[in-house]
């Protein structure tokens, strides 16, 4: 596993050549902020609540790699005050899917900080996160020396079909997105990185029903108090040192843990898929997407008998999908 981190590490450091710099306000970043990286692409509709969220919640600079948008992505981005941003036109897939990009990144800015790494359509979520901030958090993991902190991907879907309603720039997406799936997870444990894999929910349910073992993973490690040493392996799903996938109690007790809302089923998910089809950058040659487009072609209602209407993290606690565990 150390000759494998070695050649990850080696390998974003060479993939820093993709980058070009478009703004680099990294000398604002203090010692104590924390720090947030996204790959984006054509999402310039969902960065302004995106941002408005987490700066609300804590994070106090942002690392952008913006692969090529012509939506006007880098242009709004570089424009913000506590954002740096890079761009690339290099391949996705050939960067890991864009792991080379962030790995290198955050080896380089964002060594002794705690950092989010999500997607423009990922919200985290974590125990009291009404009622307090994210540097809260940060700092009673510090206390606990504890290095990594896991979530679930809830994937959140409106009551009727996804194109019903048209979501704008700015808008909060859970005022269309506001239901998710209570049950119907599978759970296992990937023997070679010690990470829990979490499959099902409605992307399953709807999109792969006849192959369930090839819908999207749902587990998921986005806060890490990054050292340059660490890296990502696939996606946010795993990362070296393997201790840090540790973020369960394998002797049966409850580690503390957040969720990801995934705002990725609204109406914007069809021209992303028909996008992605053609570019063919993702995991398994875009298959995800494949699925996607052929199965929105069918107007799908993700909505079903148990169904849940988010309300709150207590919710999520009470069914099982997260835990305060013993932070009181």
């Amino acid at each position: 596993m150390r000759l494998r981190r070695k050649r990850r590490i080696l390998r974003c450091v060479r993939k820093r050549r993709d980058l070009s710099t478009v703004s680099n306000n990294t000398g604002k970043i203090k010692r104590r902020d924390t720090l947030l990286m996204s790959v984006v692409r054509n999402e310039k509709i969902r960065l302004p609540y995106f941002l408005e969220y987490y700066r609300k919640l804590g994070v106090n600079h942002f690392l952008f790699v913006d692969n090529d948008s012509d939506d006007g992505t880098a242009e709004f981005l570089a424009a913000q005050p506590d954002v740096s941003v890079w761009h690339t036109n290099a391949s996705y897939r050939r960067a890991t899917f864009g792991i080379d990009w962030s790995n290198y990144l955050l080896r380089k800015y964002a060594h002794g900080h705690w950092v989010l790494t999500v997607d423009p359509d990922e919200f985290f979520i974590y125990p009291f996160c009404d009622t307090r901030p994210l540097r809260a958090l940060t700092d009673w993991l510090d206390g606990c020396a504890v290095r990594s902190f896991g979530t679930m991907l809830l994937d959140m879907y409106p009551r009727g079909p996804v194109d019903a309603q048209v979501y704008t720039e700015g808008q909060d997406p859970f005022e269309i997105a506001r239901w998710f799936d209570s049950g119907n997870y599978m759970i296992t444990r990937n023997p070679e990185y010690g990470n829990l894999w979490i499959q099902g929910g409605p992307r399953a349910r709807v999109f792969f029903r006849d192959t369930p073992s090839k819908a999207p993973a749902l587990n998921k490690i986005p806060l890490v108090k990054w050292d340059r040493r660490y890296a990502y392996v696939s996606s946010t799903h795993s990362l070296l040192p393997r201790g840090l996938n540790q973020v369960y109690d394998e002797w049966g007790g409850e580690k503390t843990s957040g969720a990801l809302l995934h705002a990725k089923l609204i109406n914007t998910l069809g021209e992303k898929a028909r996008e992605e089809m053609g570019r063919r950058q993702h995991y398994r040659k875009s298959g995800e997407y494949q699925a996607y487009a052929q199965g929105l072609d069918e107007q799908p209602v993700f909505w079903c008998t148990w169904s849940e209407k988010y309300i709150n993290w207590r919710q999520l606690e009470i069914l099982g999908l997260m835990s305060k565990g013993n932070w009181a």
